[in-house]
């Protein structure tokens, strides 16, 4: 079914819209799939704070252009469904990966972050990756260590002469002063 020069239009604006906003890009074949297994799909991706789109490679090939982007010619071919990954690119490929896992008739044929393309492989390794907020959290763990660990020098030396004189009032049987 043909579409009409105007709404051609409006798609590809609406895709060069989500591409301007998201962080990354993940495209995806889904030979074979049927629309309940794309539902589940977009589900989840929608989770993690993203989209998950059926596009027309013709019209992701002009946006793609027009937004400066250069993808390998074998990334817009067959069935494409592209995912946008507006918050945390990590969870979004991880969601994107969790909803896959089993089904052979979607496969990841690369995507799109920070200006550079990547293949599967990376994409397969930024769904590895863990998300934002544990990144973040791990990061305040790493950089309040040291602080905690100086607090606990700093503070030894007053402790153990609390311990003494808390152990000599009550070796002469006064009781311990608070």
């Amino acid at each position: 079914m043909a579409i009409s020069k105007q709404r051609k239009e409006e798609v590809q604006s609406q895709y060069s819209d989500w591409l301007k906003r998201s962080e990354a890009v993940i495209l995806v074949e889904y030979s074979g799939a049927n629309m309940k297994s794309l539902d589940g799909i977009r589900a989840k991706v929608r989770e993690s704070g993203g989209e998950f789109h059926v596009v027309k490679n013709t019209l992701a090939r002009r946006v793609f252009a027009e937004n400066g982007m250069e993808l390998p010619q074998d990334y817009l071919v067959k069935s494409t469904a592209i995912s946008f990954a507006f918050t945390d690119p990590a969870s979004t490929a991880k969601a994107l990966t969790d909803a896959t896992k089993g089904n052979e008739f979607v496969k990841v044929k690369g995507g799109f972050m920070s200006g550079k393309a990547l293949n599967a492989a990376q994409v397969k390794a930024l769904s590895d990756m863990p998300p934002l907020p544990v990144m973040r959290a791990t990061l305040l763990g790493v950089l309040q260590a040291p602080a905690g660990k100086l607090v606990r020098t700093i503070a030894e030396p007053a402790r153990g002469l609390a311990a003494v004189v808390k152990a000599f009032s009550e070796k002469n049987g006064a009781p311990a002063a608070a």
